[in-house]
């Protein structure tokens, strides 16, 4: 995947993840997966609803 398909967490963040594209979603999930044991509260909900939103589209 190419870097420059994926919009910044900050125009994403005020879009439903129905919204996002199945690279995005790939994207963030991969990254935000790297650093769970760091993520304060809204991190881990962001990443959890990216999980849930992958999983629904298969």
């Amino acid at each position: 995947m190419k870097i420059e398909n994926v919009r910044d967490m900050t125009e994403l963040s005020m879009m439903s993840k129905t919204q996002w594209t199945d690279e995005e979603l790939s994207h963030y999930h991969q990254s935000l997966q790297q650093i769970v044991p760091y993520l304060n509260a809204e991190g881990q909900t962001i990443h959890r609803e990216i999980v849930e939103e992958i999983t629904h589209r298969g």
